[in-house]
């Protein structure tokens, strides 16, 4: 009968509804047609899913990756970064990585740091005689890091759903999202040296370093202030958010006065529609985790395991290929929300560590914001860069195998997320 859920899921995505409304629709007509429960259960659960008090600091990150983009951080940023890197062949792709890095310290929001770095970055390269493919494929494939390192909004989701530490998510982080960087460094000096990317003509010069430094130290450090007070318990994920948002306000109307009147009402709007659209995935989700307990998918898919005999590596396999090919065809966030919880007590029996399954499957569902048709990044880029979506990702390829090798190797060796966590808490 679940798979019945999941075929009128499919149908109504197919028809071109939104994933929330095709969700609240195939959850409640199941729950109607085939139980006998009433509408006031439907709704009650759907109060449920978002009747969570962590909830509140997913508004407050949105807003802050908003925030940096009107207020020009993003810029300052890569103005930084390009005075240490930008010198270097292909150093405009250096740039972006780097900046994706620092970015993610703040917004945890892969689609807020390729939206913001793209619009600043790609007319750049544009003009310096980068190839548009290129430049939206670095743009997007370093997003990604976004919510990998700390403060990162699906790991605030896991830890809500499952009761995942996400002070020890957030460490687990840090390893994966650096070494995500490196090998995507390592891919663009192998590209660039093959394609002849230009070198730039500025050099480091130490007035224009402490010009530069003054206008963005500010936001250089607030992820060390995130992330410290998150893990140390100084303050709650709820008040690290709105203190977020209170400093980089405090940046864009203080500090810089590049803020002005219509820019904050641009902030509050946009990211009060990006909030609302995730609170409804939230409230509909409440309807599938409600069918997925009575319907027992946890233990019909622990039998079904158990009897395929699958180990610690086997089991770390099919979830691998089940959370890519999840993320490939649906959102990233409806597919957590509603399989994490199922998955992560048969992970446990296997003795697989929950901070490490959790930093594995949120870099497997990310993956997937790459991949069509439903890869989020690759309509971001194609839209920014005016080329085809077919030759975006006909660049995207090596890129996404640089993400892969990440994945591969955080999956099968556990330190690699374990190490800071464990070291630290």
């Amino acid at each position: 009968m679940v798979l019945l859920l999941f075929v009128m899921l499919f149908g109504l995505m197919g028809l071109g509804f939104t994933i929330w409304m095709a969700m609240g629709l195939s959850g409640a007509i199941y729950l109607l047609w085939f139980s006998d429960v009433s509408m006031r259960i439907v709704v009650s659960r759907m109060i449920g899913g978002i009747d969570i008090e962590t909830l509140v600091a997913i508004p407050f990150f949105i807003m802050v990756g908003e925030t940096m983009n009107q207020a020009g951080i993003t810029r300052r940023l890569a103005d930084f970064a390009d005075l240490f890197v930008g010198r270097f062949r292909a150093g405009l792709a250096y740039v972006s990585i780097v900046v994706s890095v620092i970015m993610a310290g703040v917004s945890g929001s892969a689609v807020a740091d390729s939206t913001s770095t793209s619009a600043v970055l790609h007319p750049i390269m544009r003009k310096r005689g980068y190839h548009d493919r290129f430049a939206a494929a670095i743009n997007a494939s370093s997003a990604v890091v976004g919510p990998i390192i700390p403060p990162s909004i699906p790991m605030v989701f896991m830890g809500v759903i499952s009761g995942v530490s996400i002070g020890r998510l957030f460490l687990g982080g840090i390893v994966p999202g650096l070494m995500m960087a490196v090998f995507l460094w390592v891919l663009v000096t192998v590209v660039a040296h093959r394609r002849g990317y230009p070198k730039a003509a500025s050099t480091f010069t130490w007035p224009r370093f402490w010009q530069l430094l003054r206008e963005s130290v500010l936001a250089i450090v607030a992820p060390v202030f995130v992330i410290s007070g998150v893990v140390f318990g100084f303050v709650t994920i709820i008040e690290v958010a709105a203190l977020s948002i209170v400093y980089v306000l405090f940046l864009g109307t203080v500090v810089y006065r590049s803020l002005d009147l219509p820019k904050l009402v641009s902030v509050f709007r946009r990211s009060a529609v990006a909030s609302s659209a995730l609170m409804a995935v939230f409230a509909v989700v409440g309807i599938y985790q409600y069918i997925v307990a009575t319907e027992q998918l946890g233990g019909q898919l622990s039998s079904a395991i158990a009897a395929l005999g699958l180990g610690r590596t086997g089991f770390l396999i099919f979830t691998t290929l089940f959370f890519l090919a999840m993320g490939a065809i649906l959102d990233a966030i409806p597919v957590m929300l509603i399989f994490f919880p199922v998955l992560l007590p048969i992970a446990m029996q296997l003795g697989i560590d929950p901070t490490h399954f959790g930093v594995v499957t949120v870099l497997n569902l990310m993956i997937g914001l790459l991949t069509p048709p439903i890869g989020v990044l690759l309509f971001i880029q194609t839209k920014i860069a005016g080329i085809d979506f077919g030759e975006l990702l006909g660049e995207l390829w090596p890129h996404m195998l640089a993400l892969l090798a990440v994945l591969l190797i955080i999956t099968f060796v556990p330190q690699m997320v374990l190490w800071i966590p464990n070291m630290v808490l």
